[in-house]
């Protein structure tokens, strides 16, 4: 048997910034590429407050600006979106409360090549999405009304 997506998400190199030597994503030569590991990956995703999204794409440019790099590597970015995202339902499917996963969801689009492997399945980040939007409103609104 293999190794459970948590054991691959804490059994991983540390991030790390490399130096080029031929072309890669765009960048040439000489240029430096910021490597993350799953477990700075699962961190931002559970920076993402409640009600709120991000993508991939940004987590890689604030990555990059953060250490330094031209860009954050796509495929490990990617890679590790997964381990966390997998992770966390695995957390989920042994018995932990949604309020105490990492909420994958929040940085994962259903429709994204990512999300579309997701062993949790597509329906559940929309349905997830779709909830905490309504929540994020219905908070909202009270809020409101309680200031006017």
């Amino acid at each position: 048997m293999g190794k459970t997506w948590n054991e691959k998400l804490t059994g991983s190199k540390p991030p790390h910034t490399a130096v080029l030597e031929k072309p890669f994503a765009g960048l040439k030569p000489g240029e430096t590429l910021f490597i993350p590991s799953p477990l700075l990956v699962r961190d931002y995703m559970r920076a993402i407050r409640y009600g709120e999204r991000g993508t991939i794409g940004q987590m890689r440019a604030e990555m990059a600006s953060q250490h330094g790099a031209a860009t954050t590597c796509p495929l490990t970015a990617s890679l590790f979106a997964r381990i966390a995202a997998e992770a966390a339902w695995e957390d989920l499917q042994a018995g932990k409360s949604i309020s105490e996963i990492t909420p994958f969801w929040r940085l994962i689009d259903a429709d994204s090549a990512v999300g579309r492997r997701l062993s949790c399945g597509q329906d559940f980040i929309r349905t997830t999405r779709a909830n905490e939007a309504r929540l994020t409103s219905a908070l909202a609104a009270e809020v409101y009304a309680c200031t006017t």
